[in-house]
């Protein structure tokens, strides 16, 4: 009998422990995954609403209404062609062709879910229409057409999908998220429909691209971090390391001789960043990555971001070599560089990127704020303020001049990263990078996809975002 009612109490201690972890998952779940539930297209509730609730405006971080609905109850967009079609990718359209755009993102609120029943019960009695909550996002509608046009009229960049991602690298704020190329959601013809360049992909959350020399940032704070006075050490460029019986090379096959890990930096000489990895090894390099976001479960509040990868099968001496160069399997995002970029601006802590700024109800009343939040340290401080001259002086005197902005002090990292499409060898322009300033604090990443060098491609339309940035902000 005694045995009995020890078995009973422990099944009833494992239920009620079942119970709790149960409940616990629930609440996680819902407070992480329910904007993604509630715009999820089998959602029958978000369906039904969408036809019943007239949804709530979505304004800029400058109040300018960037998605409305007029009397009759249609949803429009900004009255200027260029404009709504650089707000896209991140508003979405009306046929749901964007992935998470705000509009479905924030359907919760957008669509009145989020509404009291005291406030139902109001608009009922005076007869009105149920309206969603206003939207007010961190973007810069502005700032977004104007990276638009950048990328229109410089002729490296003309026609070229890329993407352009602005960053407030204290606060985590998102000022500016494109994609290129754009098209308008009040006019989307067949040949959008068509077209070979994917114009509904959101390339700066979703496309995951070889980072090239860019991820030299990672490689740099691994030999600062597992190297005996790296600052010191010396290290020979022959213009070509072989590694197995291949071999890696310099851009343009340029030698360097015997150069510091600075120095390096500067140039961006793949043979030291493949010796380095080899030398502080695939363990170490991964570990370092990984502080820095690769291989994380992206989970934002505001954002859907596509995971970024350090590999971690089919590592020979010659993958190694060459994911210290930000090649070999190494894939990640342009948020994500950016955010990298951003990490040693704030003195290693990198800030959870953030597009929701706050939440009106139909009264006026603010029904939530948001706030920054740091989502993780990725180095020390002394190792961020190393990086952070390394950076400088890859602007000032190296590959990244053509970022320099005159009255600003920029930092930053180019990148050419190599890749293939349709059966061909292609290079993809990088360049990621930030103003150290307390009054301008943003970090600015680059991609053009099939540019060229990141210094003679995305440089230039890094410089024009500083410059916009400092005249006016």
């Amino acid at each position: 009998m005694k045995q009995q009612k020890l078995r009973f109490r422990v099944l009833t201690l494992i239920t009620i422990a079942l119970l709790v972890i149960s409940g616990a998952y629930g609440v996680y779940s819902v407070s992480a995954y329910g904007s993604r539930w509630v715009s999820s297209a089998r959602n029958t509730r978000y369906r039904s609403a969408k036809s019943s609730v007239i949804p709530g405006d979505i304004l800029d971080r400058n109040g300018v209404v960037v998605a409305t609905s007029d009397e009759n109850g249609k949803h429009v967009y900004q009255s200027n062609t260029l404009s709504r079609s650089s707000m896209v990718h991140l508003i979405g359209d009306t046929e749901g062709n964007v992935a998470n755009g705000v509009e479905s993102f924030q359907a919760n609120y957008l669509l009145g879910f989020e509404t009291s029943l005291s406030e139902r019960v109001n608009a009922l009695l005076d007869g009105e229409q149920r309206r969603g909550d206003t939207v007010v996002i961190t973007a810069d509608s502005r700032l977004q057409t104007e990276i638009v046009q950048i990328f229109r009229n410089t002729a490296s960049t003309r026609g070229k999908c890329g993407a352009a991602v602005v960053l407030n690298y204290r606060t985590g704020e998102v000022l500016a998220l494109v994609s290129l190329p754009v098209y308008d959601p009040q006019n989307i013809t067949d040949t959008v429909r068509q077209s070979s360049q994917h114009p509904y992909w959101n390339r700066a959350l979703q496309s995951l691209m070889p980072p090239g020399s860019t991820f030299k940032i990672i490689t740099a704070a691994a030999a600062l971090e597992n190297l005996a006075n790296p600052q010191n050490a010396l290290f020979t460029c022959t213009g070509a390391t072989q590694v197995m019986d291949r071999m890696v090379t310099d851009y343009g096959n340029a030698q360097h001789g015997e150069i510091s890990l600075a120095r390096a930096f500067r140039v961006s000489c793949n043979n030291v960043f493949a010796q380095t990895a080899l030398i502080i090894g695939d363990s170490a390099l991964r570990k370092t990555a990984e502080r820095f976001g690769f291989n994380d479960n992206f989970l934002f509040r505001d954002l859907v971001v596509e995971n970024s990868r350090y590999p971690t099968t089919n590592r020979n001496s010659f993958e190694i070599a060459w994911s210290g160069v930000g090649q070999s399997q190494v894939a990640v995002t342009p948020l994500h560089m950016c955010m990298i970029a951003a990490a040693i601006a704030n003195d290693g802590v990198m800030m959870e990127p953030r597009l929701l700024s706050r939440v009106q109800s139909p009264a006026g009343t603010v029904r939530m704020r948001s706030s920054g939040k740091a989502y993780r340290t990725v180095c020390s401080p002394e190792t961020a303020q190393i990086l952070d001259g390394y950076m400088k002086d890859a602007v000032q005197n190296g590959t990244g001049t053509r970022a320099k902005v005159d009255g600003l002090t920029i930092a930053g990292k180019t990148g050419s990263a190599e890749g293939s499409a349709n059966g061909r060898d292609v290079t993809h322009a990088w360049f990621t990078g930030y103003i150290d300033s307390d009054r301008y604090p943003y970090a600015v990443c680059v991609l053009v996809e099939e540019g060229g060098t990141g210094g003679s491609v995305a440089a230039p339309v890094a410089q024009k975002i500083f410059a916009y940035l400092k005249q006016h902000y």
